[in-house]
């Protein structure tokens, strides 16, 4: 396939705290996310086996772009290798 007809690969991001403060934080950053480029959707995520946890599980089309991530929470960025 030519370089011009390939669809950019999509990248995850993952952003995670714990406790309150960080669930709170968590879900203004998740309110925020649509207006950044390349943004395709997310999801702000709760275990009950780990009650304290909080995550924020996003979508990008291409690159991840600079995101804001709230202090205290740790972030990570994975490359889509394949999906379903």
């Amino acid at each position: 396939m030519p370089a011009r007809d390939r669809v950019p690969a999509a990248c995850v991001h993952y952003a995670e705290g714990k406790g309150e403060a960080a669930r709170a934080a968590l879900h203004a950053f998740l309110d925020a996310l649509p207006q950044c480029p390349g943004f395709l959707g997310a999801e702000l995520l709760l275990s009950p086996a780990q009650p304290e946890l909080t995550l924020v599980a996003s979508r990008w089309a291409g690159q991840v772009p600079p995101l804001p991530v709230p202090n205290g929470v740790r972030a990570w960025v994975f490359q889509v290798q394949a999906s379903r």
